[in-house]
């Protein structure tokens, strides 16, 4: 038998740990119906749309690393927790948020040539990421699979089987449009952003930014190397020589996918 003191001495039995729940999504946490609409304790006019739309229109205005629960209160004129009747955490809203502004998307014809509707469609999501600078960073964290993504997700499907494309290749012709759009749209809206807090044009950014490179004894032979390609880029201003850019880049991708069919 073993005794009380030796039981006493023998080590704790281990107990089970179990990890706390990963938020995934707001769009996959059901809520009870009082906490969407006004409810007794809540103000009066708050609902989560108007909610949303504040939040939207704060993150332009100020961007997301100043944005806060407290912040959107005060605009709203309420108290912080009151926000929490209609979202349980600061990322809920952020979700929410992006989500209503892939709703400025608008679907393009399904008659529509599917060259077309893809140049509409890229088009679109470029000026919505050039629109709302913090969009590109929230894409990336969350899992868009709010009603308006997933609608612009169906809409995007829907030009890439239009193509012609083998099954197997689809997949890869949509990553290689949008991603490439995303990209692009993230730098474009970054640049103005960055021109705008420091109080001058892009056009002007853009000028202090080659003074300084051509400044450094360091870059100079990428600069000497890269001279001919500058000039030869085309446009007076950047966003002349951007538009360029984009729409080339639009047309070979455009390209690569009709003779990636036609193989």
């Amino acid at each position: 038998m073993v005794s009380a003191a030796e039981r006493a001495e023998e080590p704790a039995p281990r107990t089970a740990t179990v990890p706390p729940a990963v938020r995934s999504s707001v769009w996959l946490v059901g809520r009870p119906a009082s906490r969407t609409r006004r409810s007794e304790g809540s103000p009066a006019g708050l609902d989560r749309d108007r909610i949303t739309a504040a939040t939207v229109r704060l993150l332009d205005a100020e961007g997301l690393a100043r944005f806060s629960m407290r912040r959107l209160a005060a605009e709203l004129d309420v108290t912080a927790m009151s926000l929490y009747w209609y979202v349980d955490t600061k990322d809920d809203l952020l979700e929410l948020a992006l989500d209503s502004v892939y709703g400025e998307i608008a679907a393009p014809p399904e008659d529509a040539v599917w060259t077309e509707r893809l140049r509409e469609l890229a088009g679109a999501y470029r000026a919505l990421l050039v629109r709302h600078v913090w969009a590109s960073s929230l894409a990336g964290s969350f899992l868009n699979i709010g009603p308006h993504s997933v609608l612009f997700t169906r809409a995007v499907q829907d030009v890439i089987r239009a193509t012609g494309l083998p099954l197997h290749q689809r997949t890869g012709a949509l990553s290689a449009v949008f991603q490439f759009v995303y990209g692009f749209g993230t730098i474009e809206g970054d640049l103005r952003r960055r021109s705008a807090a420091a109080g001058v044009s892009q056009d002007e950014y853009f000028q202090q930014a080659m003074t300084a490179y051509r400044s450094e004894p360091s870059l100079k032979p990428v600069i000497d190397v890269s001279q001919d390609l500058m000039d030869a880029r085309g446009g007076d201003t950047v966003e002349e020589m951007r538009e360029r850019d984009f729409t080339f880049a639009l047309d070979l991708l455009i390209a690569g996918i009709e003779a990636m069919r036609d193989r």
